[in-house]
C-alpha cells in the first residue's frame, strides 16, 4: 500500500482530530472505508455519543506536513512498506509516524534497552557493553532518548544503528541536552514520533512513547529501574504485546535494582550478557507473523493501581478504551540534575548517585560523571572521609551500606 499525498493528509487530519486515538481511527477506517469519509461522518457520530469533537482543519494538517518535510523527515502510514512490521503488529499502532533519519533501520530486528535516568556507573557501563554487542550481532537498539540508561544505549550503538522514540514532536526534543546526540543518531539511525510538531512532551506522553519503544522491538531489556518507574511501564507494554521481557539482576541493596529483580520474579528472562538476549530472539528474527498472535510472557501485574488513560477515545460501539499507565511518569524538568565543573556540591550528589553497592573503578566513575579525574578524585576522597564511600582492593569504589 502507498498513500497519495491527499490520502496522507486525510489520515493526518483524522488522527489529529479530538478524541480519535489509534483504536478509534482503525474502527472509523473499517466502517467508512477511508479517512475522508470518516472525517465527514465524525461530527454526527460524536453527537450520537453525547460529545462534540474538534476536527483537525485542513490548513493545520498541511502546515504539519510541510513542517515535517522542511525538517527532512517523512510521515509513514500504517500498512506502507516503510512502516515497521513489529510496530504494525500491536493493537495500538499509530496510523502515522514521523521518521527522521534512515528509515530503513526500522525494518531491521530491534531490541529495546530502557532503565533509570538516575543510573549507576555500573549500570551505564553494562548498558554500553550490551548495546554495543547487540549492535554487532545485527540488532538495532531502541530507546527513549532520556538521560541515564537510554543515553548510554544510544551512544554505544551509534555506529550500528539506533532508534530514538520521542515523547513530543520531532522538533521538541526532551531532554534538550540530548539534541546533539539526536543529531548524531540520525546519521545511521532514526528518530520516531507519533506526536504533532510543536508539541512539548507532557507527563502522560512518556508512557505513550514507551508502548512504541516496546512495540518496535522483539524484546525489551530493563537494566536498572525502581519498583515504580517508566521502565516498568515499558516492560508491561512489552509483555502485553507478546514480546520477550529481559531484566538485568542487581543488588538487593540498590533501589535501582528493585524493579528488575521484581520482573525476574514475575517471569522475565534474566539478562547478564548480550548472548542471553541474542539466543532468545534469534528464532523470532524474520518471523513477523509470530508477532501477530501475542502471548504474554510474564504474569500480569495483579494488584497494581491503574492511572490515567494514555489518550481519549470516542465512546463508540466496538472501540476498546485506551491503555492505562500503571504509574504516571514524572513531568519533564527544565534543569538537568547533572554536575557542572566547579560545582562541588553538585558533583558530590552526582558521584553519590552514580555509586551503588557494586564496586566500580575510578575511570568508570569519571566517564559517567563527565567531569575531570582531578575533580572526581577530590570528591571521592571527601566522601571517603565522610564515611559514605568505600574503597576496595584494587581501588574500586562503592557506597557504604546503610
Amino acid at each position: 500500500m502507498v498513500l497519495s499525498d491527499r490520502q496522507r493528509l486525510d489520515w493526518l487530519r483524522l488522527i489529529r482530530s479530538e478524541s480519535v486515538g489509534p483504536r478509534t481511527f482503525r474502527s472509523l477506517m473499517n466502517r467508512f472505508g477511508g479517512a475522508a469519509a470518516a472525517i465527514e461522518a465524525l461530527p454526527d457520530l460524536a453527537r450520537q455519543a453525547g460529545r462534540t469533537v474538534r476536527i483537525c482543519p485542513l490548513a493545520e494538517a498541511e502546515r504539519e506536513m510541510e513542517g515535517v518535510r522542511r525538517r527532512g523527515a517523512r510521515l509513514v502510514a500504517l500498512g506502507e512498506a516503510a512502516y515497521p512490521n513489529a510496530l504494525q503488529a500491536i493493537d495500538t499502532a499509530p496510523p502515522l509516524i514521523a521518521v527522521l533519519g534512515r528509515s530503513e533501520v526500522l525494518l531491521r530486528p530491534c531490541v529495546a534497552i530502557v532503565g533509570s535516568r538516575n543510573a549507576s556507573a555500573a549500570g551505564l557501563k553494562f548498558t554500553a557493553r550490551l548495546a554495543r554487542d547487540l549492535g554487532e550481532a545485527g540488532f538495532v537498539v531502541v530507546s527513549g532518548l532520556a538521560r541515564g540508561i537510554d543515553t548510554a544505549a544510544h551512544e554505544a550503538s551509534l555506529a550500528t544503528g539506533t532508534i530514538a522514540v520521542l515523547a513530543g514532536g520531532l522538533d521538541e526534543v526532551y531532554p534538550p541536552q540530548n539534541i546533539p546526540l539526536l543529531q548524531r543518531l540520525v546519521e545511521d539511525g532514526a528518530a520516531v514520533s507519533e506526536m504533532p510538531l510543536g508539541l512539548a512532551p507532557r507527563g502522560r506522553d512518556f508512557p505513550r512513547r514507551n508502548r512504541l519503544v516496546s512495540g518496535l522491538s522483539l524484546g525489551t531489556v530493563v537494566v536498572e529501574a525502581a519498583r515504580k518507574s517508566g521502565s516498568l511501564i515499558t516492560a508491561r507494554f512489552a509483555n502485553e504485546q507478546g514480546r520477550i521481557v529481559f531484566a538485568v539482576p542487581g543488588s538487593p541493596l540498590d533501589p535501582r535494582a528493585e524493579g528488575g529483580n521484581h520482573l525476574i520474579r514475575e517471569g522475565a528472562t534474566l539478562c547478564a550478557e548480550a548472548a542471553h538476549v541474542i539466543e532468545a530472539l534469534a528464532p523470532l528474527v524474520g518471523r513477523e507473523d509470530a508477532l501477530l498472535r501475542p502471548v504474554a510472557t510474564m504474569r500480569d501485574g495483579a494488584g497494581e493501581t491503574p492511572s490515567q488513560p494514555l489518550w481519549d477515545e470516542l465512546d463508540l460501539p466496538g472501540i476498546e478504551p485506551a491503555p492505562l499507565a500503571l504509574w504516571p511518569e514524572p513531568a519533564p524538568v527544565t534543569q538537568d540534575a547533572g554536575a557542572v565543573p566547579g560545582d562541588s556540591e553538585g558533583l558530590r550528589r552526582r558521584v553519590l548517585a552514580l555509586l551503588g553497592p557494586a564496586p566500580v573503578s575510578l575511570d568508570d566513575l569519571v566517564r559517567a560523571s563527565g567531569c575531570s579525574v582531578r575533580e572526581v578524585s577530590r570528591t571521592v576522597l571527601d566522601l571517603e572521609l565522610d564515611g559514605v564511600v568505600l574503597r576496595h582492593p584494587g581501588g574500586a569504589l562503592s557506597r557504604t551500606p546503610d
